[in-house]
């Protein structure tokens, strides 16, 4: 591999864009308690995957056509 491809690839890949959840009570039991049971440590791995997920499938879904 080329390095210096390596290092743009690398550098495409860096989170530099800052988003705040903000939960209410229920919903913040309801995220440690999933946590707790299925020993989850990052969080933010957690919210960043569940969210890409749920947008990664909706765009699947509603694809534009042609017809």
């Amino acid at each position: 591999m080329d390095p210096a491809f390596l290092e743009k690839q690398k550098a495409s890949l860096l989170r530099k864009n800052r988003q705040v959840i903000y939960f209410n009570d229920r919903e913040m039991e309801a995220v440690e308690a999933y946590c707790s049971l299925f020993n989850v440590k990052a969080r933010a791995t957690l919210f960043r995957e569940a969210i890409m997920d749920k947008i990664l499938s909706g765009l699947d879904e509603n694809h534009p056509t042609l017809f």
